[in-house]
């Protein structure tokens, strides 16, 4: 996969999936269920954006403190399997999906919902390949090792 494929850095690709599913959902709305569901949905949406952005800063701060790269195409200086790295191997994109579905839970966003589903796709799919083959060269038997013990997403 080129540099060229992951030319959006990823957390631009969620904010424009938000933003779409919300314009679509202004369009097209979609409507679920009573209002004490939608009582229940801001708690859960609030926990979720909550942990979401937890998980981002987290894992964004230990990044910069080994002075290793959140750029996909860029070759990571360090492997890092503590903090949140400890439980997933991705934790700024899952939190990012637990950020943006919190908000869209919350409100509820239902299109905005459908979107993000196919973003993680997209990342699981596209960007996470791309990564784990660069950090399989750079850090062979210990990365490998690293996925063994650690899933991709939990």
């Amino acid at each position: 996969m080129a540099r060229s494929s992951l030319h959006i850095p990823v957390p631009w690709v969620f904010v424009g999936a938000y933003m779409v599913g919300i314009g679509v959902q202004l369009a097209v709305p979609i409507t679920l269920g009573s209002s004490i569901w939608f009582e229940g949905a801001q708690v859960l949406g609030v926990v979720m954006l909550t942990v979401g952005a937890v998980l981002v800063i987290w894992a964004q701060w230990i990044f910069r403190k080994v002075h290793t790269t959140t750029v996909p195409y860029e070759a990571a200086s360090r492997l890092v399997d503590w903090g949140p790295y400890r439980v997933t191997r991705n934790p700024m994109y899952l939190g990012l999906f637990l950020f943006f579905g919190g908000i869209s839970v919350a409100f509820p966003f239902v299109w905005s919902i459908l979107l993000l589903v196919a973003v993680v796709f997209y990342v699981d799919q596209v960007v996470i390949p791309v990564e784990e083959k660069q950090l399989r060269k750079a850090f062979a038997d210990s990365y490998v090792q690293y996925c063994s013990r650690v899933r991709r997403w939990v």
